[in-house]
């Protein structure tokens, strides 16, 4: 190639450099792709309590709530929980959390798995989708709510005692318009205390002896849900309808050796509960009640028997904003009632509950927060072991939380 070729060459490219950055036209830069393990978030919060304070009876207790309470109870790290999740494509994500304040027994501060699942979507925007592993089981929108941001410190006997620590090991549908999974999104994110994204409908199967307990019997618990958030000028009310059936096995450790009952000790169980949520903006009300049979504890006949059981409650919250950013005043009380047994206590120990409980949470930032909630309360709880326990009494209890 001889010079005056070289020199045409070099005159052609600094033309064509000119006339695309005249127009605006560059050449199209590679876009850089990250991989699955780059996108995966970590967060968690922890909670501690203390529930002796101004306590009139220590012989009141809750098992389910929190075992801090009555007698020989103290301080105590309520939750711990680590969040990992992640898309590992667009139509693939994965959500495990392992909590390191459970306990078994006498030993506490153990490191237990609570959700460990994946969720596989079938169009675009994930509108269908089925979520396979270890979850909560659809039922209650209290029992979908995170602890992070419930305000009462535990969840209503009525509609927990449905599911303990409200999780099991299942596959369940949900399904929600984009639109409408945005808005669950927002409940939570602008501090309307949400119950996250569990779909406008749900149905799904599930073992039925609840998270981390293996199967006992050859049939699987059916779940249903319906749950519509409405916009109703400024506010939004969420109605929602739910119902499970299935045949759940009274575990040998949570038995009395004498106790009677049906020879497999398996028993028909169903309910159904209603819904309605109306979020803080800044008045909030929360109520739910159901109505089922399950296994429940005849103190009469020292048995064992599948029997009617009914209750629910209903929260009350005001949002408050305070002097500085991001802080928040949730005043609030709630009512609640519960007549039942609790399957996943010994010998499905039998409930009669009226209880109050009022307090405040504190939200110094999106970080810290501080509850404190007065409890009345009046339990008759009996089982094989403990019969004509009728106990009465008030307390207060604080919580500190973390978020991170």
């Amino acid at each position: 190639m001889n010079k005056r070729t070289k020199t045409i060459g070099l005159m052609a490219i600094a033309l064509l450099l000119i006339y695309n950055e005249g127009t605006g036209q560059t050449t199209p830069a590679k876009k850089e792709t990250k991989h699955w393990y780059e996108t995966i978030s970590l967060r968690g919060y922890m909670q501690v309590r203390y529930n002796r304070l101004l306590e009139t009876n220590s012989k009141l207790k809750c098992e389910q709530c929190d075992k801090s309470w009555g007698d020989n109870g103290g301080l105590i790290i309520r939750r711990g929980r680590l969040i990992l999740s992640g898309n590992v494509t667009d139509n693939i994500y994965f959500y495990i959390q392992p909590d390191f304040g459970s306990s078994a027994g006498t030993s506490l501060n153990i490191f237990q798995l609570r959700d460990a699942y994946f969720d596989v979507g079938f169009d675009k925007d994930n509108e269908y989708r089925v979520r396979i592993g270890q979850s909560k089981v659809p039922f209650g929108f209290e029992n979908m709510q995170s602890s992070q941001n419930r305000l009462p410190l535990d969840r209503a006997d009525a509609l927990n005692s449905a599911v303990s620590n409200e999780r099991d090991l299942g596959a369940f549908f949900y399904w929600a318009p984009k639109q409408t999974r945005k808005l669950f999104s927002e409940f939570v994110k602008e501090n309307l205390k949400g119950s996250g994204d569990y779909g406008v409908f749900g149905f799904g199967v599930y073992n039925g002896q609840t998270a981390n307990r293996a199967e006992l019997n050859n049939s699987l618990h059916v779940v249903s849900r319906l749950s519509v958030p409405i916009k109703v000028g400024n506010q939004y009310i969420e109605p929602g309808i739910q119902a499970y059936a299935g045949k759940y096995v009274l575990p040998s450790d949570i038995r009395s050796t004498n106790v009677k009952a049906v020879s497999s000790f398996e028993f028909n169980e169903k309910r159904v509960a209603g819904t309605f949520v109306l979020y803080p903006k800044p008045l909030g009300i929360q109520a739910e009640y159901n109505v089922g049979k399950g296994p429940r504890y005849n103190p009469a006949l020292d048995s064992i028997e599948v029997r009617s059981l009914s209750g629910g409650y209903v929260t009350v919250s005001y949002k408050i904003p305070g002097n500085k950013k991001d802080e928040t005043f949730f005043p609030f009380s709630r009512f609640q009632v519960y007549d039942g047994g609790k399957k996943h206590e010994l010998d499905a120990r039998t409930y009669h509950v009226r209880e109050l409980e009022s307090g405040l949470e504190w939200q110094l930032n999106k970080t810290f927060e501080f509850t404190a909630s007065y409890v009345i309360s009046h339990r008759r709880f009996e089982d094989s072991k403990l019969k004509d326990n009728d106990q009465k009494g008030r307390l207060l209890r604080l919580q500190a939380q973390i978020n991170f």
